[in-house]
């Protein structure tokens, strides 16, 4: 197995993305690296990093990006249940469920699922005056030869995190329904969240360089939510994220899984200017058709997926799928490399190496 030879480099991480996101021509792709905690052990472990640490493994790929959230601080608001985890800001419950190749911390525990209107409006969401500001604002202003970003793919996000707490279809027929206890559970939980990026950019200033919100709009076949539901409902609070990021001259990259072009006219409107996830084997998501579609328009970010030939192929499957991928989607610019989801606990280690090995070997410009 070859090793990973970093591609020649004349600019800097910063630099490299913020040129991504207008088009510009640069050195290489960017690249991005997200895995789950028991394949990233094993993948650390084979590269000679047998501690996991990230810093190290981000300099050994190349990775392009940095992050960083406010810890939060406050009083416990959700009681224990035995046998689960919870979350301290949501409220959502989570068990390990083991697997062969590891294991997930699975949602259990629904504490809103059936709940009655006087329940959902007295659900707790935290007060944003207990985070740590500080802390989070120091680490982004220490990384500045990087792609610094605020945000991540569940900040913005409603049908996930709502259902999280209620359950999926109770989450899916209240949203349709227009249900009042629901709407105002969702408006706090985005009003939560606005006012921690607000005090977050207000201290961490000139340091951030995007804002990474995220939504889950499709199924594997089509849209998650009619389009009219998305427009009425969920856009107008995907657009106060994007106002406040306009307030500050910064992109915004939008997570979404599945077959979710649909929304993509939505997102150049709205002034989006990226997208994540890029399912292939989705319907209206291959990296051709997203091109086609939507290319110098939208800056792309993904579309190696997780669960085609890095889970299933051989190394030589893998090599011809990020080849491919890239012949398609560097001409004009604007594509970041990244896996659509974190990398899943069967993948072998060997595609992993293989993966980004190729990222620098025709991913240069």
């Amino acid at each position: 197995m070859t090793g990973i030879q970093k591609a020649p480099e004349t600019m800097n991480s910063k630099k490299r993305v913020l040129k991504t996101f207008a088009f510009e021509k640069t050195d290489r792709v960017p690249i991005d690296y997200s895995s789950n905690p028991t394949i990233h052990m094993a993948f650390c472990r084979a590269l000679g990093i047998p501690d996991g640490n990230y810093s190290a493994l981000f300099e050994l790929l190349g990775v392009d990006y940095r992050s960083a959230w406010p810890r939060y601080t406050g009083p416990k608001l959700f009681p224990d249940i035995e046998g689960c985890s919870v979350n301290p800001e949501y409220g959502f419950y989570t068990r390990w469920i083991p697997n062969k190749n590891g294991g997930y911390d699975d949602f259990c525990e629904f504490p809103l699922r059936d709940a009655d209107p006087e329940t959902i409006f007295a659900f707790p969401v935290p007060d944003p005056d207990h985070y740590d500001y500080e802390s989070a604002a120091a680490y982004l202003k220490s990384q500045s030869e990087y792609a610094v970003y605020v945000g991540n793919p569940g900040v913005g996000d409603i049908i996930n995190s709502i259902g999280r707490v209620m359950g999926m279809e109770d989450t899916l027929v209240n949203l349709a329904l227009e249900d009042e206890a629901t709407l105002d559970l969702v408006e706090r939980k985005v009003g939560l969240e606005l006012s921690i990026l607000e005090r977050l950019l207000a201290k961490a200033g000139d340091a951030v360089d995007f804002m990474w919100i995220g939504e889950d709009l499709g199924t594997q076949i089509a849209p998650m939510i009619s389009p009219a539901l998305y427009r009425k409902i969920l856009r107008p609070h995907h657009q106060k994220f994007v106002d406040l990021a306009k307030s500050y001259h910064l992109p915004v990259m939008i997570h979404t899984c599945g077959s979710s072009s649909w929304a993509f006219e939505d997102f150049i409107e709205m002034g989006i200017h990226a997208v994540d996830t890029l399912q292939p084997e989705a319907a209206n998501m291959a990296p051709r058709y997203l091109k086609e579609h939507f290319g110098g328009r939208l800056s792309f970010h993904g579309c190696i997926s997780t669960a085609g030939a890095l889970a299933y192929g051989t190394v030589e499957d893998v090599e011809q799928t990020v080849r491919e991928t890239l012949e398609i989607m560097m001409p004009g610019g604007g594509y970041h490399f990244s896996p659509t989801h974190m990398i899943q606990d069967n993948t072998p280690v060997e595609n992993i190496i293989t993966m980004y090995r190729c990222a620098h070997l025709y991913g240069r410009y």
